[in-house]
């Protein structure tokens, strides 16, 4: 009987795994179109399918892709810490490098992306929508689309499936090539939170890189851009 329930739970968190990425994927897609504000949403199903998909499984608090107890034996985990710090230097890379292909045209144009959901002039406000952000894009992405899908899937399928599409939805309006550019640094970005998940076994580890990343760059960004 208990292995009969355990083989239907897995059913469902399948099925809720592959209609919340599907659903993930479809609003993402709007991007098509700059301005569409719909892909915001694929955050917000991301994280309500990640806590369905947590029911469904009836997984442990050890067993959870979403842990804030085991913080820092996550962070001891082999080369976690030396991969959770990789995204502030890619995002420093990515703003040296995307100034001197795109000149001021490319810092305008994170300024300008980063504007539209940031507060930039209250810090408070500033800091704790950073983090809010990151979060909850880190549960959507890396705990369920990532961390429920390879349970169906190989990792690194996974990974670049979710990666392009929370890559597509970070589509500004603005030069082509800048645009490109952009999305294939959050590309690059994400596939690095995607690894750090992995081996962390742990969305807040990757909440944290996440969160350090976005605020060197936004700093970095004002001060020197």
């Amino acid at each position: 009987m208990k292995d009969k329930q355990v083989i239907e739970n897995n059913k469902k968190s399948v099925v809720l795994t592959m209609t919340g990425a599907a659903i993930m994927i479809f609003l993402t897609a709007t991007k098509v179109v700059p301005s569409s504000t719909i892909a915001g949403y694929s955050v917000f199903v991301g994280i309500a399918f990640f806590f369905l998909t947590e029911a469904a499984d009836r997984a442990k608090g050890s067993e959870s892709g979403l842990r804030f107890t085991t913080i820092l034996e996550d962070l001891k985990k082999p080369r976690v810490i030396a991969w959770a710090l990789l995204p502030s230097v890619s995002g420093i890379v990515t703003l040296v490098v995307g100034n001197l292909i795109f000149s001021g045209e490319f810092a305008a144009h994170e300024m300008g992306r980063a504007g539209s959901i940031l507060s930039f002039d209250k810090t408070i406000l500033l800091t704790g929508q950073v983090i809010i952000a990151a979060f909850g894009e880190e549960i959507a992405y890396r705990g369920f689309f990532l961390g429920k899908g390879m349970k169906i899937l190989p990792f690194w399928l996974c990974a670049v499936v979710s990666s392009l599409t929370f890559a597509a939805g970070h589509i500004a309006a603005g030069n082509l090539g800048v645009v490109l550019y952009d999305v294939a640094c959050v590309f690059i970005d994400s596939l690095l939170f995607s690894v750090i998940y992995h081996k962390s076994g742990n969305c807040v580890v990757s909440t944290l890189s996440h969160i350090l990343g976005n605020a060197i760059s936004l700093v970095a960004l004002a001060a020197f851009f």
